[in-house]
């Protein structure tokens, strides 16, 4: 591998790209007021809710807010964790540098950037687009009418997924998670305008690869399922669980994502786990190849998948399910990165150690590549804030080959 010099973050100078056409190009120098800007704008849109409900009451105030929504309410695992694994004991984390570098801070997001629900939820939203993690003590009252992330660093479908880490939030404790915000909306807002938020509002699930990455595939036998299973046995066990996740579970009486209320669902697929550093570590695949029993795992999981979305399309009517192939789009992306501006796609760009700088997650030693955005992957498992503009963008305007059946921007519009 092949890197065009390196550099300590300490010292790098970085201009928030992302927020040009919301605020004014800042450097890191201006970190302070960027983030004031963001807080404040989002502060005062809070005011302004708790004003409304004060004043003029639930009902009338459904207009109040309709401008701003539908909302974003994200489940998921450390491609999409907002900062919930803050508040974890846990060995997954990324509260600290050199992550967040173009952020402003080090948020809990595992990139140097924004998540893809950030770039999407600001497209949609504006500043308004950032869903606060669920633990965060301060994500209550009105910034709940504008979505919640739930979502952790070493989450899985199955519980049993990385336990490795200690703390994480499994699916299920995520969707126990909703279940609170959803009576505190009901204290807050009434039952008729909680129904409505929910009905109107769009729910994202990215889960699946930390099944693979920290459960069947880790290489330490005391986390992993992989002595017990065979591979299509384990993506049926996932694919079960799913089910109950994605409607309702019978057998514990426990309502779950449709039956909580929830019209708008998408269901993101397994990326191509094969083609991050830290399994091109691990498989030592040929040159310019990605591991290729990870990406055959993924695939199988993923025609399972997209069968259980067409299932519960058919049998849930009322709602619309939307199966978003973020492993297409981004085997893509690798396999044709110069034509989308990148110059490394198999490295991490905060690096430590290894070929391809994947054998330790991404931290304070780490160093890190002097120009971001030509790098896919921003650490051994996550991309970067560059990536993910390219994934939101084609999950929002894209054409049925990217998400099916309609996109993101059509489905916020329902």
């Amino acid at each position: 591998m092949s890197r065009k010099g390196e550099l300590n973050y300490h010292s790098s100078k970085i201009t928030a790209d992302w927020m040009e056409t919301k605020l004014p190009v800042l450097t890191i120098t201006d970190k302070p007021l960027l983030l004031a800007s963001i807080m404040a704008s989002f502060s005062w849109h809070c005011l302004a809710l708790e004003l409304c409900f004060a004043i003029i009451g639930v009902g009338l105030c459904r207009v109040c807010y309709a401008r701003f929504y539908p909302a974003s309410f994200v489940f998921g695992d450390s491609l999409v964790d907002a900062g919930n694994n803050n508040f974890l004991i846990s060995l997954s984390k990324a509260n600290y540098l050199p992550n967040g570098i173009d952020f402003g801070m080090p948020s809990g997001r595992y990139t140097n950037g924004r998540t893809i629900p950030d770039i999407i939820g600001q497209e949609l939203g504006g500043l308004q687009g950032f869903s606060p993690p669920y633990l965060d003590p301060s994500t209550k009252g009105a910034a709940v009418l504008h979505g919640v992330n739930y979502a952790s660093g070493g989450g899985g479908i199955l519980n049993f997924t990385g336990k490795v880490f200690g703390g994480r939030l499994s699916l299920d404790a995520q969707l126990d998670n909703l279940a609170n915000t959803q009576q505190d909306l009901i204290t807050y807002a009434g039952m008729d305008a909680t129904r409505d938020i929910f009905h109107d509002s769009i729910f994202s699930i990215t889960m699946g690869a930390n099944d693979f990455i920290n459960n069947y595939l880790f290489p330490i036998k005391e986390f992993s399922l992989r002595p017990l299973l065979t591979p299509g046995q384990f993506t049926d066990a996932m694919i079960s669980k799913y089910r109950l996740q994605l409607t309702v579970n019978p057998q514990l009486h426990i309502l779950r994502l449709h039956e909580m209320g929830a019209r708008k669902i998408i269901v993101v697929n397994v990326g191509p786990i094969g083609c991050i550093p830290y399994l091109r570590e691990l498989y030592s695949p040929p040159a310019d190849e990605c591991a290729a029993q990870p990406n055959q795992l993924a695939q199988n999981f993923n025609v399972l998948l997209r069968g259980l979305v067409s299932e519960l399309s058919e049998n849930l009517p009322q709602a619309k399910f939307v199966y978003a192939d973020v492993y297409r789009i981004v085997a893509d992306v690798v396999q044709n990165y110069r034509s989308y501006g990148f110059e490394v796609a198999d490295s991490a760009c905060c690096y430590m150690l290894g070929k391809y700088g994947g054998l330790i997650p991404c931290g304070l030693t780490s160093k890190v590549c002097p120009d971001r955005s030509k790098y896919v992957f921003w650490d051994p498992y996550h991309p970067s804030d560059a990536t993910n503009q390219i994934i939101a963008k084609r999950l929002l305007d894209g054409g049925p080959e990217d998400i099916s059946p309609i996109n993101i921007r059509q489905l916020s519009s329902l």
